[in-house]
């Protein structure tokens, strides 16, 4: 048992790209090798930004053998009276290649037949991974890939080695022009010879002699302690951020961290442009003081490790006053714009062909938080601040510092907000209608901030069904899903009484200027029914079963949102009770027979009136049926006012002793007209109760 290394040489690969590249690489590879019974130990990854490997311990030198049994003619056919073999079994045996006396009996499920066992020897794990290397390596996924070269290879930068070792051995294939051997590179710069590696167990001690750190939380940590110790020198610390940690990281392969300084009349500018123009451009880390201010310092991890680096130092600070030069004139110049002006200027931004520009997404968004603001009957202060909001909420789309750092769109607006002197809320609102801004993101804090991205997300949705623009499985250019998810989100953690059906048609109302492609009752079903399965998901995540999310949005269509989520948590609650099940069938068989039914059987001359009549009753059990519904159902009612869900799923559940005794004694379809009537009309009464929780026939038992 042998450690098994595959390293692939590369030019730069982009630092997302590295880790999920390595783990579907170490994914495959362990597949290939039990596919082919080829026993192996686990796996550790390693990855620079020029080259990817994965290293296995304890790898077999060959596949386990495989006993393969073939089965012949039954034992009363591949034998005479006398016991000597017949026909069938001697051209059984010469078929599959053996001697008649290699040939056994073995009973089976349809009796006794003639079978022979063969042993088929393991081929050298050596032999089977040179057939198997390329296409493992040419299936690692990228999110873009190139060909070089006249090569019909597609990978995501130029292979230029490949490394491939079962122990000392290498492993011969060819991935396009390159063949493998048993060389690695070291550093770039540092040690930029061949490194020969005579052992695959000897990987990672090697490339570290070359001053390549190819142990990724190895790399990680090394740059963390350096951070943390060049800091201490002005009593500050780095400010956390575990994204661009990890994105510097897949920059380096050999982090050399450097202090630098700033001059402090940049401290002027806010606090989120310093660290932006940091972060985005240069991949410097921020350092802050114990109050979490931005201190003039940054620092910035080289890949090199420099004979001079207090020299390397001041380039990083040139390049660096350079960009927060920019960024001073760039707020500078924003500052001696209005937002109401920067607003006018959206006539000029383009949203989408058929939907207009951004100033018109404005007016409608606007008029959307209108139609919220009333229904909700919020008051009238916070009524004013929603407009306000929504009528800036996308103003800093326009100015100097959003073009340069678009990352912090929302962000410049509520900064220019807030120094236009405008109130708290309206300002907030405006950073906080973008959020989430990823899934499992934060979400908007304040009320007017979670309104505001309710009207925003819900006018993109709709308008965007309007036009034809539906997400598909490959495309969503609008982000239509995240969207959503966001909005319902919003809606599940602020408890609005919002239904999806509403929100529907208060954004398609301020869309009737619009050239649609379809109608607004197509358009209506279409975006309802896209957000109900975005609410299916979300509460699926959270742990509710795929029968009870469908039996209550299957009776819930016109319910709040944070109503729809309590009656499904509700009724995962009550499924884990041990009589759920017999609890289940019989309210199931009530729902099935009214939709089966006739519906001239269900209906009276007064649609109002559809009441069974006790005079017809034949049976004690129609009666006590009759009168535990009542009771029932004035208490499920009161819970459902109430929002006590658990109590009113409680409450129905009470009917089913009455409900069994009915239809053990009662037959419903009798040939009496007036009385089968009469019974389906009590069943019906029964099953708008349960319509009113979940729809039970949906309920897997």
């Amino acid at each position: 048992m042998e450690p098994l290394l595959i390293e692939i040489g590369t030019e730069e690969i982009p630092a997302g790209y590295i880790e999920p590249a390595l783990n579907a690489f170490s994914e495959d590879l362990l597949h290939r090798l039990n596919e082919n019974r080829i026993e192996h130990g686990e796996a550790r990854i390693f990855g620079t930004p020029r080259r990817l490997a994965v290293l296995v311990k304890a790898v077999a030198a060959r596949q386990k053998p495989r006993v393969m049994e073939q089965t012949g003619p039954p034992e009363r056919v591949a034998f005479d009276e006398g016991g000597s073999l017949t026909m069938a079994a001697r051209k059984f045996a010469e078929k599959n290649g053996i001697s008649p006396r290699q040939l056994s009996v073995k009973e089976t499920d349809k009796g006794r037949y003639v079978v022979f066992r063969k042993t088929e020897p393991g081929r050298s794990t050596r032999s089977i991974l040179k057939e198997l290397l390329p296409d493992i390596i040419l299936a690692i996924p990228f999110p873009k890939t190139m060909r070089w070269a006249d090569l019909s290879v597609y990978f995501a930068r130029p292979i230029h080695s490949l490394a491939a070792l079962l122990g000392k051995q290498v492993i011969t294939c060819q991935v396009g022009d390159v063949k493998s051997g048993r060389y690695s590179f070291g550093h770039r710069f540092l040690h930029p010879k061949k490194i020969k590696l005579e052992n695959s167990a000897d990987y990672a001690r090697a490339l570290t002699d070359a001053w390549v750190i190819a142990d990724i939380s190895r790399r990680q940590a090394m740059m963390e302690e350096q951070m943390a110790e060049a800091v201490k020198a002005v009593n500050g610390r780095v400010l956390q951020d575990a994204e661009l940690v990890k994105t510097v990281t897949h920059l380096v392969e050999y982090p050399a961290t450097i202090l630098g300084r700033f001059d402090t009349r940049f401290l002027e500018l806010p606090r989120e442009v310093l660290i932006t123009a940091m972060r985005e451009h240069q991949r410097y880390f921020a350092v802050v003081d114990d109050k979490e201010q931005v201190m003039p310092y940054f620092l910035a991890v080289n890949n090199t490790l420099a004979r001079d680096m207090t020299l390397v130092g001041r380039g990083h600070e040139r390049v660096l006053k350079a960009r927060l030069e920019d960024a001073r004139f760039f707020y500078q110049m924003d500052r001696k714009s209005s937002l109401e002006q920067m607003t006018e200027k959206l006539k000029t931004v383009l949203f989408q062909a058929d939907l207009g520009s951004v100033y018109d997404k404005v007016r409608r968004v606007r008029r959307v938080a209108g139609h919220l603001a009333r229904y909700l009957k919020i008051d009238e202060s916070m009524e004013k601040h929603l407009d306000r909001a929504a009528w800036l909420s996308k103003s800093d789309l326009v100015s100097l510092m959003v073009n340069e750092f678009p990352k912090l769109q929302g962000v410049m607006g509520r900064i220019y907000a807030q120094a236009s002197g405008e109130a708290d809320s309206v300002s907030k609102a405006i950073e906080e209608h973008y959020r989430p801004i990823a899934s499992g993101g934060r979400l908007p804090q304040t009320l007017v901030g979670s309104m505001l991205s309710i009207s925003d997300k819900i006018d993109s949705i709709c308008g965007c069904f309007l036009i034809g623009l539906v997400p598909t499985g490959a495309s969503d250019p609008y982000a239509l899903r995240r969207q959503a998810i966001g909005l319902l989100q919003i809606i599940l953690e602020t408890k609005l009484p919002l239904s999806i059906d509403w929100l529907v048609d208060a954004s398609l109302t301020t869309l009737n200027d619009v050239q649609r492609n379809i109608s607004l009752e197509t358009a209506h079903q279409q975006a309802v029914a896209f957000l109900m399965a975005r609410l299916s998901h979300i509460l699926e995540a959270e742990g509710i079963s795929k029968d009870a999310v469908a039996a209550v949005m299957a009776a819930s269509e016109n319910e709040p949102v944070p109503v729809v989520a309590a009656k499904a948590h509700s009724l995962e609650r009550l499924k884990a009770e041990p009589e759920f099940n017999t609890l289940a069938v019989g309210f199931k068989r009530v729902v099935n027979i009214i939709r089966k039914a006739d519906p001239t059987d269900t209906q009276t001359a007064d649609s109002k009136n559809l009441k069974a009549d006790p005079a017809l009753f034949e049976y004690e059990a129609e009666s006590m049926l009759l009168k535990d519904f009542h009771a029932v159902s004035e208490a499920v009612r009161d819970n459902l006012n109430k929002g006590e869900m658990d109590q009113a799923f409680s409450a129905v559940t009470t009917l089913r002793q009455s409900v069994d005794r009915f239809f053990d004694e009662v037959l419903v379809m009798t040939d009496d007209t007036a009385r089968r009537k009469n019974r389906l009309l009590l069943l019906k009464q029964i099953s708008e109760l349960f319509a009113l929780l979940a729809d039970f026939s949906r309920i897997s038992t």
